[in-house]
């Protein structure tokens, strides 16, 4: 009798427990964030309230401690005053009026005014990218500062940190950076340490998961930048990770994936805006603040660059948790509502917040051809499920959905709005880390650089049509022939990509 009453206590106490957890979440949850992420919240803290409710105190909120917090809001205090006499775009480079309001946008949520850059090429061939890397850090004199998201110790990599020691050794400063989760899972992670350690230069890892060492924060918050910056004169930032193209998976290798990627390699004032933020992200891991030299008078913020074919107008657009109002959604978005006749969106991972999947849908019902560059299939199995489901709604509204071929995968990150200039808008483009999902948009910190004028936007046409020509077109009558069986993973993946 005892037992029975003891077990029907438990029982009430733990229906009132999960019914109180149910009601707090419906009035809290929602605050603050999208429909679709409350929705996949609450979903989960309903169906499995002892699962769902730690992984949401986990992992519910987008933004970053309160040290991290507060060094951001610093750190955009400083470069607002650093650039408080900059306009917002350099003389000399006359703008339309859209395009004007577009770059203020960008100023107002970064403090980065648009400025001038020098480029000295595309770097789309993998192997070649990492050559050409590593011949320009054998040429620093002064200083290298390297920040990205994925580090490992291979065959292709070990000539880029060769060169990192030698440069060490003859006196340059080498500052490193790279995301600690984003690494570890790769082999010889321990390897790649050590050997850090050995060269004797300073490393530190980014967003570091060290409880024992009282370093802990969100697990899924990561810092996917790619930079490399040589001398205050040279930058290189795109897509680009330093790991072997197959990131050393055996099951790459048997199947023959590789990742293709872009670096965009530059010169001028745009180096210095990379620098700004990279000291910014030196800062919070070491607690050192670097001594950036201002080189806007030599490289031409105020309009005395070198004008030739390969200068650009170009804008830097750092993004991440530290920002509470999610600049590059709002470029990305404002890039689709200015196309007029033509839009390209090239990402390995397209799963779209819902501003950003009606622009793209509306662009396509006022006329705008709109071509979306993706793989055939994703190398992460909830991502390319994910990402399938919203291919329904987009090639219903006229979408070219162009599958760069399996095994491989099409990293590069880009978008053109009107490159081909036949309506005379002003064409515009952006290249950098950030893909077009979620994630990119509220968890991790990016870097973008817009571009407003000059020759990178026709490389980046060109870079398209290569792409294109390598890809097979997904129709909307072969899309229709899937399985229910995949309509419906597709459908339940969709609601994992916006639990944020």
């Amino acid at each position: 009798m005892t037992f029975v009453i003891n077990l029907e206590s438990w029982q009430t106490v733990g229906l009132i427990i999960d019914y109180s957890i149910k009601l707090i979440a419906i009035g809290y949850v929602p605050e603050g964030r999208r429909p679709s992420s409350s929705t996949a919240w609450l979903l989960a803290i309903l169906l499995l309230p002892y699962v769902g409710l730690p992984l949401f105190l986990l992992m519910g909120s987008p933004y970053i401690n309160k040290r991290r917090h507060r060094i951001q809001q610093e750190i955009n205090d400083l470069i607002e005053n650093v650039h408080d006499d900059v306009p917002d775009a350099p003389s000399g480079m006359d703008v339309t009026p859209e395009v004007e309001s577009l770059i203020k946008l960008n100023r107002r949520l970064t403090r980065m005014p648009a400025v001038t850059g020098v480029n000295h090429g595309f770097h789309s061939d993998y192997r070649q990218s990492l050559k050409r890397m590593t011949a320009a850090i054998d040429e620093a004199q002064e200083y290298i500062y390297v920040e990205i998201y994925i580090m490992a110790w291979d065959e292709y990599t070990q000539p880029f940190f060769a060169a990192l020691e030698r440069a060490h050794q003859r006196g340059v400063k080498v500052h490193l950076l790279f995301d600690h989760v984003g690494s570890w899972k790769y082999p010889g992670y321990r390897t790649l340490k050590k050997e850090l350690n050995r060269m004797g230069f300073a490393w530190y890892l980014m967003l570091p998961l060290q409880p024992w060492r009282r370093r802990f924060r969100r697990p899924d918050l990561r810092n996917h930048r790619k930079m490399l910056i040589i001398d205050g004169r040279l930058g290189f930032m795109g897509s680009q990770n330093l790991i072997a193209p197959s990131y050393l998976q055996k099951k790459n290798i048997k199947l023959g994936r590789e990742w293709h990627d872009l670096m965009v390699e530059m010169s001028g004032p745009i180096v210095s805006s990379m620098e700004m933020i990279f000291a910014g992200d030196w800062y919070v891991e070491s607690n050192e603040a670097l001594d950036i030299r201002d080189h806007a008078e030599a490289h031409g913020y105020i309009g005395n660059t070198p004008m030739n074919s390969q200068t650009n107008l170009v804008q830097l657009i750092p993004s991440g948790p530290g920002y509470t109002t999610e600049p590059n959604l709002r470029m990305f978005n404002s890039i689709v509502h200015h196309a007029k006749d033509r839009l390209v969106l090239c990402s390995p991972y397209f799963i779209p917040e819902e501003s950003l999947l009606e622009a793209v849908t509306s662009a396509c019902y006022r006329g705008v051809k709109v071509e979306l560059l993706v793989s055939e299939q994703a190398d992460q199995f909830a991502i390319d499920h994910a990402q399938s489901s919203y291919y329904q709604a987009l090639l219903e509204a006229g979408v070219k959905i162009y599958q760069f071929p399996k095994p491989h995968v099409l990293h590069t990150k880009y978008v053109l709005a009107d490159p081909d200039d036949t309506t005379g808008n002003e064409p515009l483009g952006v290249v950098g880390s950030s893909n077009l999902d979620i994630r990119s948009f509220g968890l991790n910190y990016e870097i973008s650089m817009m571009i407003a004028k000059g020759n990178l936007i026709q490389e980046l046409n060109t870079l398209t049509d290569s792409y294109r020509e390598q890809s097979i077109r997904l129709t909307l009558d072969s899309w229709n022939q899937r399985s229910w069986r995949r309509r419906y993973v597709d459908n339940v993946m969709r609601l994992t990509s916006a639990l944020q």
